[in-house]
């Protein structure tokens, strides 16, 4: 079995191994990657694609069945083909999975279809269908992702309890869904089947929808929900022996404020998180350490191990696909010797592609009370904004946590249309240090959904015009 030898080794070709691996041959390195399944990941194949693009049919159909009259368009008996839904999903995925596939090829980073794992830490094993291969490296980049997790006890049987995966794979749509976790991933399912029809019921044993969010955006969230028809459980704790599960059904116990409820559904979708991929890595092999299912690093990626870095889920964190990408960059570029920017947690934005949208940067306003912050508060909504008026799209609105003291942005929240794209101004504000009245003073133009920001910065200091605040 030839060696091979190269400056780096990235096990994983997902969002956060193969822009790590470009990035790595733009300063010089000699790079291959080793991807067990496709290029792209879990992000592309499994993740952030298919379920936005389902997200994206299921609210052009909401909008032509529910919304369009309100615009003047008269569209009677608006159906819809999900077989079609499901053919634009794989042709969306189809085509960025072959812009990957050729941007390494003209990058001249070699790919390795197999299983990768360390034999030293500076040896990487490909077992494969071709007899596998042996690859030498100065450094190695695990970036291997995750999958969807369960509770304890509770078995994914992939045919009436599933996970995100599995409902990836329907041919057809249940007629009505339990959901289990109010996450990103539980709540954007919960959007997109209610939009297509199905009778949908969230299960959540915090007090709010999407709790790692501030509780302000889960309660408006909730509201949101309800109004919809999604009936919503929150401070509902799931009774796992109690799940009995048939052919065509399932049967679930839930024990809310002491009282037992039971609820029925064609399916169970646990949606609870993820873990991260991290068995069979031979870190024991090299003495990579982990713990509680994650590799700890420093903000290069470096592991306890010399010439080991890890990236993306597998690090813990955020599991977002933007963070892994970050993560790999800064890892090759320390490897390099070139200025690596190590990641700071707190400008990684998160996003949510429910209906309506959710992003975040920053601290939450609980938790910048507890680390005793002079909390100060800017909001804006939707409903007083002429382009969320135009798009009828009026639900949320902006929240702006700062510190009084030293004027500096701490966070920022949006609940409402085009979240997750007019959040990312707020990261560019924290990343140089603007305070809210800079943010203010950039004019924003008129009429857009990014003034919310704007107004939302004015009013941290009171100074906002289209909003009345009692002094």
């Amino acid at each position: 079995m030839a060696e091979s030898s190269y400056d780096v080794v990235i096990i994983g070709g997902g969002p956060g191994g193969y822009p790590a691996a470009i990035r790595g041959t733009q300063l010089g390195l000699k790079i291959a990657v080793v991807e067990k399944e496709k290029l792209g990941g879990i992000c592309l194949h499994k993740g952030c694609i298919p379920t936005k693009a389902l997200l994206e049919s299921a609210e052009h159909l909401h909008y032509a069945r529910d919304e369009s009259e309100s615009f003047g368009i008269i569209a009677p008996d608006v159906s819809f083909d999900y077989a079609k839904v499901l053919a634009r999903k794989s042709h969306v995925i189809g085509q960025l999975h072959k812009g990957i596939q050729g941007l390494l090829k003209r990058n001249k980073i070699d790919v390795y279809f197999g299983t990768g794992s360390l034999t030293s830490p500076q040896s990487v094993h490909v077992a494969s269908s071709d007899g596998g291969h042996d690859l030498r490296a100065t450094n190695i980049i695990i970036a291997t992702g995750s999958r969807p997790r369960s509770l304890p006890g509770l078995a994914i049987d992939g045919k009436a309890v599933i996970s995100s995966d599995h409902a990836l794979e329907l041919t057809t749509l249940p007629d009505s869904a339990i959901i289990l976790g109010a996450g990103a991933v539980g709540v954007e399912w919960a959007s997109l089947l209610h939009d297509f029809g199905v009778s949908v019921t969230v299960v959540e044993v915090m007090p709010t929808l999407v709790p790692l969010e501030d509780a302000d955006i889960g309660k408006e969230l909730g509201r949101s929900f309800k109004r919809r028809g999604i009936t919503v459980k929150t401070d509902a704790k799931l009774i796992v022996d109690s799940v009995k599960s048939a052919k065509d059904s399932v049967t679930v116990a839930i024990e809310t404020q002491g009282k037992l409820e039971s609820l029925q559904a064609d399916k169970l979708l646990v949606a609870v998180g993820r873990a991260g991929n991290i068995e069979d890595l031979g870190l024991e092999t090299v003495g990579v350490t982990a713990e509680r299912g994650v590799i700890p690093v420093d903000g290069y990626g470096r592991t306890n191990v010399p010439h080991v870095y890890a990236i993306g889920d597998v690090a813990g964190g955020y599991l977002l696909a933007h963070k892994a990408t970050a993560e790999g960059h800064a890892a090759v570029e320390h490897i390099a010797g070139e200025e690596a920017f190590p990641l700071d947690p707190t400008r990684v934005p998160r996003a949510t592609y429910c209906r309506p949208e959710i992003a975040s940067i920053g601290l939450t306003e609980q938790e910048a009370s507890e680390q005793d912050k002079d909390v100060q508060i800017g909001r804006f909504p939707f409903a007083a904004l002429g382009k969320a008026l135009i798009k009828g799209q009026t639900e949320g609105f902006v929240k702006m946590i700062c510190d009084a003291k030293t004027g500096e942005i701490l966070g920022t929240h949006v609940i409402g249309p085009n979240a997750t794209d007019i959040v990312a101004e707020m990261g560019l504000a924290q990343l140089l240090e603007a305070t809210p009245l800079e943010v203010g003073l950039n004019m924003h133009p008129h009429p857009t959904l990014a003034e919310a920001i704007m107004e939302a910065s004015w009013d941290v200091n009171r100074r906002a015009v289209h909003v009345f605040r009692r002094r």
